[in-house]
């Protein structure tokens, strides 16, 4: 193609993104969003469908500056993807971590909280700044925070892939497969304001930096004291990451600590070998381990957690097998299956897992035509999974989300891989077809997991959880309950616990399990119970206040088709003598039940 055929093709597809966040501008949510896909208008999404699909075709055709702008465009298309919130001027997205988040932000900005006496304040301090400097909500701030956490991810998988000096392909597939964004399953890892998974986004640039000092070996580089820059990168980046989420912070510490234990392998076993004439990480791994050391020792919440991981494994059928019995019951129950929710959620993970699979076994059986150095960085990388394998079948016996975590991090070393990975495959086909047959081939399979990755990057009824948009009716609603209710009379959801609520809107002082200030307890009405119309039963005390939203509404009659409640039980309390409805607007109900009407 011409060059200046590329030039305008690459023109179109910077128009068409700037086209489509305008046309998301104009049609901001003016009620509950069960899906961020079918609120945004359609024009908007073939607006992206065309930026990605100019992307993805410049990426794999292209070289040099022109691929760097063909990556440029398909990372900022994803980047505004994932900033649709935002740009829909939706007034908060989540149900549950992330309203207990806004409510530490909250108690930063009022100064009930000073940002180090949180356990992981990373995000909430960049809500704050943006809430002081930018004029904007604390809300806003948190969902744009998260977007500025992800934008590393995008920048640095195809920078680290480029550091280990595979080729201007490989460079190209890894960017292409970052923008399916594998490390987010929607079990334990979400895109929101949710700081393990916003923790994951920053982990490439560690990579980078790893990979950086071991092969850019030049003095010229050096800070003063014969520092290499990356070393100081690794740190900061470490420190960043446990500032975010400690969980991610120590996955960060074993991959370290696996690169440094190969390094000492290789250095008793071969006495000539690329990885010898690496620099050793060896005090990057006492340095990140002592700085994680030195938190975790000092932090009560880190202990608490490491003893509830202990006890979950000592307990009997919690694990996630358990867990993945129980929701495959209820999909049958609800005209689906474990298979069509795996097709949907995992089948392009599972796809660029196996193809990094086999590839890592050809590169141990010597069937790849990878110089010694770049097997040398694959190598680290891919026996660094070992013990990262290892800490996820311990959290799955223990503790599934743990376990569902692990793999998100899992999937940040594997998207890395998949870079290198795949251009090999692109290399094989090509000595079967031509190289555009093969580029053709691979930008069809990459175009369909990338559609089915983009899909799922957000939670919506396609995979059976409605989105968590936290509209301004819901939270005045439960502004308006919380308020005015009665002390000492508990607070009880459909399906849901109404304390996170609390969190977000008085603060986590006031909140913990309780409301309002800790005057009356909270949690969920039975629903076999209620379903049978017995409303004062439902909840163990003589009143309460019973709670309901739109996305109550829809996630419990339209997605889980009446599966725990009874739409029919719903709409009978508005004929109950004991219940009296107290507050309501158009996405907020709040009923009193007393026993004694």
């Amino acid at each position: 193609m011409r060059r200046s055929t590329l030039d305008v093709t690459l023109t179109i597809g910077f128009l068409a993104i700037a086209l489509g966040v305008l046309a998301a501008r104009a049609n901001p949510a003016t009620a509950y969003e069960s899906s961020v896909y079918t609120g945004s208008p359609p024009i908007t999404w073939a607006l992206f469908a065309l930026a990605l699909a100019i992307a993805v075709a410049t990426t794999l055709s292209c070289r040099g500056r022109r691929q760097g702008l063909g990556i440029g465009l398909g990372a900022t298309t994803v980047t505004a993807i994932v900033s649709l919130p935002v740009i829909r001027n939706y007034r908060f997205a989540g149900m549950g971590d992330a309203l207990t988040h806004l409510g530490w932000t909250r108690d930063i900005v009022t100064g009930g909280t000073p940002p180090h006496e949180l356990f992981y304040p990373g995000l909430h301090t960049i809500a704050t700044v943006l809430h002081f400097v930018g004029g904007v909500s604390i809300e806003r701030g948190l969902l744009i925070g998260m977007v500025v956490l992800f934008v590393p991810f995008l920048v640095f998988v195809p920078l680290a892939v480029r550091a280990m000096g595979t080729g201007e392909l490989a460079v190209g597939l890894a960017a292409i497969t970052s923008w399916m964004v594998l490390p987010v399953n929607n079990i334990a890892t979400f895109m929101g304001v949710h700081t393990n998974s916003n923790a994951l986004f920053l982990v490439p640039a560690v990579v980078f930096a790893l990979v950086a000092y071991l092969r850019r070996r030049s003095t010229r580089e050096r800070l003063p004291l014969g520092l290499s820059p990356f070393t100081v990168l690794v740190y900061l980046t470490g420190l960043v990451i446990l500032l975010v989420h400690p969980q991610q912070m120590f996955n960060v510490f074993i991959l370290v600590a696996a690169v440094s234990g190969v390094q000492f392998l290789a250095r008793w076993r071969f006495d000539d070998h690329p990885m010898l004439e690496h620099p050793t990480t060896y005090a990057h791994t006492i340095g990140l381990g002592g700085l994680f050391g030195l938190w975790a020792l000092s932090n009560e919440r880190f202990r608490n957690a490491a003893a509830g991981l202990v006890s979950g494994l000592l307990a009997q059928d919690i694990g996630a097998g358990a867990e993945v019995g129980q929701r495959g019951s209820s999909l049958t129950d609800i005209g689906s299956s474990l298979t069509e929710l795996f097709v949907k959620m995992f089948l392009d993970a599972a796809i660029v897992g196996l193809i990094v699979g086999l590839f890592v076994l050809a590169v141990w059986l010597g069937r790849s035509s990878l110089d010694a150095e770049t097997r040398s960085f694959v190598n680290y990388l891919a026996l660094a999974l070992v013990p990262l394998g290892a800490m996820f079948a311990v959290y799955f016996v223990g503790t599934p989300t743990m376990a569902f975590r692990q793999v998100g991090f899992i999937y940040v070393i594997l998207t890395i891989l998949a870079g290198v990975a795949l251009a090999q495959l692109v290399g094989g086909l090509s000595s079967v077809i031509t190289r555009p047959g093969a580029n053709a081939v691979t930008a069809l399979v990459l175009g369909a997991c990338l559609v089915l990755g983009l899909m799922t990057v957000f939670v919506s009824p396609m995979i059976y959880n409605p989105g968590q948009h936290v509209t301004p009716e819901m939270m005045s609603g439960y502004e308006d309950g919380l308020d005015h209710g009665a002390e000492d009379v508990p607070y009880a959801g459909m399906g849901y616990d109404p304390y996170r609520y609390d969190h977000g809107i008085n603060g986590i002082p006031g909140g913990g399990g309780n409301i309002g200030g800790g005057s009356a307890t909270t949690g969920t009405v039975n629903a076999s119970v209620f379903s049978a119309g017995n409303y004062t039963g439902a909840y163990p005390t003589d009143e309460y206040y019973f709670t309901v939203t739109e996305w109550d509404r829809t996630k419990e009659f339209d997605v889980y088709d009446e599966l725990n409640y009874h739409e029919a039980a719903y709409e009978g309390l508005d004929t109950e003598p004991n219940a009296n409805k107290v507050v309501s607007n158009d996405e907020f109900e709040m009923y009193a039940i007393d026993s004694e009407p």
